[in-house]
């Protein structure tokens, strides 16, 4: 099976993950003509907010269908996982970004991390995730997890089943250092198995600011890193994409000028980054398997 999961996350918060999920996603589904499931699994619940009205996602988060009940049926209450009752179509609002799918969140998400830890259900967390994620990838040609700031116990999860992480930064010294915290983590039990590093985004670059310039520099002498090769700019236009607008909206106006155009090289490296570590893993495989892969693409 092909790798087309991603989780995005920094140890530092106010990186721009969010965003950067969100313009990810609505690009590679009205530009590229992919489907993406985005699961948010930050209990801020950022980027459900993005996708939708605030009233639509207080009606889903009260009829118990965010991804905080998916995980409390199967890890808590050991009931099967039907995990495509939880998935919403419709979501964003741009015209041509029908492919976007999004399995939402609630703040209620800590309390069921307490619950995990509180009951010892860390293996069952992580059973789930597993399972999640295999039954995810059939359907959509990449899935975004969106994951909250720090390392509790589900975002190691998700770290430790999803295919690929990206890591966004700013360029300055409490984000750098986030990335370091996070490098130090993702060594530690190896044995247990880690998502792939598809690379680091420098976000919320000053284009004009020396400081950030040194740092986007810094960031991008370290090989292990594997910078994108485009930062994406400080600017008005990206503030105001984090506002739904419930009349919709087509995505060159959402996404105007050059954050549309940065956006644009990172879904498109994103794409390439993915399509070569799929192709390194058919070079790596059995000659018996690779019959198989084949033909499954």
């Amino acid at each position: 099976m092909k790798r087309t999961t991603i989780a995005v996350m920094n140890t530092k918060g106010g990186v721009g993950k969010s965003t950067l999920v969100l313009a990810l996603a609505e690009t590679l589904t009205a530009i590229f003509n992919k489907t993406v499931l985005v699961i948010d699994s930050d209990a801020q619940a950022s980027v459900s907010a993005m996708l939708m009205t605030s009233m639509r996602l207080h009606k889903l988060q009260s009829d118990a269908t965010t991804i905080v009940d998916l995980l409390a049926a199967s890890v808590l209450q050991q009931q099967k996982l039907e995990w495509q009752k939880f998935v919403i179509g419709g979501s964003s609002d741009i015209d041509d970004a029908q492919g976007l799918f999004l399995i939402p969140s609630d703040m209620q998400l800590t309390l069921f991390e307490r619950e995990v830890s509180k009951e010892s259900r860390h293996a069952a967390l992580r059973a789930t995730i597993k399972m999640l994620l295999d039954g995810v990838k059939p359907g959509y040609d990449y899935v975004f997890i969106d994951c909250p700031p720090g390392l509790s116990v589900l975002t190691e999860a998700w770290l430790r089943e999803a295919d690929f992480h990206i890591s966004p930064t700013k360029p300055d010294y409490i984000s750098v250092c986030g990335l370091e915290v996070f490098r130090r983590f993702k060594a530690l039990n190896p044995e247990m198995g880690f998502a792939e590093n598809l690379g680091v985004v420098v976000n919320l670059m000053d284009p004009n600011g020396a400081q950030d310039r040194d740092y986007d520099s810094w960031l991008r002498d370290r090989a292990d890193n594997r910078c994108f090769t485009q930062p994406i700019h400080r600017s008005m236009a990206l503030q105001h994409v984090t506002q739904f607008s419930p009349e919709g909206r087509s995505w060159l106006s959402k996404y105007p000028g050059a954050v549309g155009a940065s956006i644009k090289a990172i879904a498109l490296e994103v794409m390439d980054r993915v399509a070569a570590a799929n192709a390194a893993d058919a070079d790596r495989a059995p000659d018996g398997e690779k019959e198989t892969s084949a033909a499954a693409s």
